[in-house]
C-alpha cells in the first residue's frame, strides 16, 4: 500500500508552502516596507534599520505582493549592502547580469552593459530588485498584471510592470520607456505618478527601440513627493541636460483643443481638468487658455510614425528573435505596413519642423508648461481593453479620434511630460491630468506636480 498522501492533502500541503491564500482582503505592507522613503533611507544610513531586517521584511512582502499583482518577470533579492531604495526596470531595458525578455515567452538575452540611467545609480542608495513586465515588444495587448489599487481597471501598457510594481510597493521607483504614452498610461491607470523624460538618444543605449525619434525613458513613483525626493537622491537630475526650475509662481497654458469635436474630451476628464485648474490657481499659479493647432493635428501621424518604424524594425530583428507573436502584436505591425513611403517622409519632415519650432509655442503664449487631461476618457475596464485588436489605432477605425488621444503631443515634439491623479471616479479609478514642459525641464514638471499634489490632498489609494 502506498504511503503517498491523497491528492487533496498533497495540494493543501503545497498551497501552505507556496503561501497561497483565499483571503479576499489584500495584505498590507508593514514597517519597514511601508515607511515613507526619507525615513527608510535615514534609518538604513543610521543603522536603526539593519540590513538583515530590511532584506527579510522586503523579501517577505514582495513575495506576497508579486504573487497577487504579477508585476515581475525576474526578482533580484537585496544584496549584502541592502540599499534602501528598490528600482524596477522594464523588460525591454538592459541591466547587466539580468535577463531581458522583451515581453516574449520565447526569447531572452543576458546583457553585459546596463542602460546609462541604471549604470549611474548610486549603489549605496538604490538597487535594481526586479525586471518588470512589459507587453509584447512594447506593442502587444495585455500583460497579466493586476492593477493594485483598482483590480477591475486595465493597468495599461506597455510599461505595465513599471507602474504595477510601484503601486504594489514591490519597487519604490520604476524605469520604463514612453513612446506615445507607454509610461504615462500605466502610471495614470494605476494611480501613480509617471514622468516621460525629454527624448534624448544618449539615454537609450540598452533600450529595445520601437520608434527611435519618440522613444524616451520614463519613471513611475507612488507620489509626486517621492519623485521629488528620489530625483536628486539617485542622481536622476544629472541625466541628460536638465535645467533647474525657476522660482514660481508659474504660468500654465490649459490646452483648449481638448474641447470641441477634435478634442473628444468626455465630461469626467473635463471635470478632472477643472479640478486641477482650480487647485493650481488656489496655489498661486496663473492659468491661461492656449491652442496647439499645428501640433494637435499631428497626433495621428505620430501613431503612424511609430507603427511604420516598428514594421521596419521587425524586418531587421525577426531572424534574431524568432517568436510566435500574439495576434495583437501582429495587428499593430500590420498598421505600420500600410504607411506608404511618401506619407512616412512627410511625417518625418513634420517631426523635424515641430522640434525646431516648438519652443516658440511656449514663448508665444508666455507659459511655462501646458496642462491637459491624460486621456479623453477615464481608464478602461479590463473587458474593454482586452477587446482591442491592436494597441496602435489606424486611420479609418471607428474610434480613431478617441484612441489617438492626447499623449502623442509630448512624444512627437520630444518633450518631457508628467501625469498624476487628481480625482477618482465612481469605480475608484484614478482620473489624471498631464503637464508638458519645454525640453530638459523635468525639474519644473516635478515641482508643479508637487504643488498640485499638495493642493489636491490624499486620494486614498492603497493595494486592494
Amino acid at each position: 500500500m502506498s504511503d503517498a498522501p491523497a491528492p487533496q492533502d498533497a495540494i493543501t500541503s503545497y498551497a501552505r508552502q507556496a503561501r497561497w491564500t483565499a483571503e479576499p482582503q489584500a495584505p498590507q505592507p508593514g514597517a519597514p516596507v511601508s515607511l515613507p522613503l526619507p525615513e527608510r533611507v535615514t534609518a538604513r544610513a543610521r543603522g536603526t534599520l539593519t540590513a538583515e531586517e530590511w532584506r527579510t521584511e522586503e523579501a517577505a512582502w514582495s513575495d506576497l505582493a508579486d504573487a497577487r499583482y504579477r508585476a515581475c518577470v525576474h526578482r533580484a533579492p537585496l544584496d549584502a549592502a541592502a540599499a534602501p531604495v528598490r528600482v524596477g526596470v522594464k523588460d525591454t531595458v538592459d541591466v547587466a547580469g539580468l535577463p531581458t525578455r522583451l515581453g516574449l515567452r520565447g526569447h531572452r538575452h543576458h546583457a553585459r552593459v546596463s542602460n546609462p540611467a541604471i549604470a549611474a545609480l548610486p549603489s549605496a542608495r538604490a538597487a535594481v530588485t526586479a525586471k518588470v513586465v512589459t507587453t509584447e515588444l512594447n506593442i502587444g495587448v495585455g500583460s497579466e498584471c493586476v492593477n493594485p489599487y483598482v483590480p477591475q481597471i486595465d493597468p495599461g501598457g506597455s510599461s505595465t510592470g513599471t507602474a504595477v510594481s510601484v503601486a504594489a510597493n514591490i519597487c519604490d521607483i520604476g524605469l520604463g520607456t514612453d513612446v506615445l504614452g507607454s509610461v504615462r498610461w500605466p502610471a495614470g491607470q494605476c494611480g501613480t505618478v509617471g514622468l516621460r523624460m525629454t527624448q534624448r538618444t544618449s539615454l537609450l543605449e540598452g533600450v529595445f527601440p520601437l520608434s527611435p525619434p519618440m522613444d524616451a525613458l520614463g519613471w513611475a513613483t507612488r507620489s509626486a513627493a517621492d519623485l521629488a525626493y528620489l530625483w536628486p537622491l539617485l542622481g536622476l537630475d544629472r541625466l541628460g541636460a536638465q535645467r533647474p526650475a525657476a522660482e514660481g509662481p508659474y504660468r500654465i497654458g490649459v490646452v483648449a483643443n481638448v474641447d470641441g469635436p477634435e478634442g473628444t474630451c468626455g465630461p469626467v476628464m473635463r471635470q478632472a481638468l477643472e479640478t486641477a485648474c482650480g487647485r493650481l490657481e488656489a496655489s498661486g499659479q496663473r492659468l491661461d487658455a492656449v491652442r496647439l493647432d499645428d501640433l494637435w493635428a499631428l497626433r495621428g501621424p505620430a501613431w503612424e510614425l511609430c507603427a511604420r518604424q516598428a514594421w521596419d524594425a521587425y524586418q531587421v530583428w525577426r531572424p534574431w528573435v524568432p517568436a510566435d507573436l500574439h495576434e495583437t502584436t501582429r495587428g499593430a505591425l500590420e498598421v505600420g505596413a500600410k504607411v506608404q513611403d511618401d506619407r512616412y517622409a512627410w511625417i518625418l519632415e513634420r517631426l523635424a519642423h515641430t522640434r525646431a519650432t516648438v519652443e516658440g509655442d511656449f514663448d508665444a503664449a508666455g507659459v511655462d508648461a501646458w496642462l491637459l487631461p491624460l486621456d479623453p476618457a477615464a481608464p478602461p475596464d479590463l473587458a474593454t481593453a482586452d477587446a482591442r485588436v491592436s494597441t496602435i489605432p489606424a486611420p479609418g477605425d471607428p474610434d480613431y479620434d478617441l484612441r489617438v488621444a492626447y499623449t502623442p503631443l509630448a512624444s512627437f515634439a520630444g518633450l518631457p511630460a508628467l501625469t498624476m491623479p487628481v480625482d477618482r471616479d465612481e469605480r475608484g479609478a484614478p482620473l489624471c491630468v498631464q503637464l508638458i514642459a519645454r525640453r530638459d525641464h523635468e525639474p519644473l514638471l516635478i515641482r508643479l506636480a508637487g504643488l498640485l499634489e499638495e493642493a489636491v490632498g490624499p486620494l486614498g489609494f492603497r493595494p486592494s
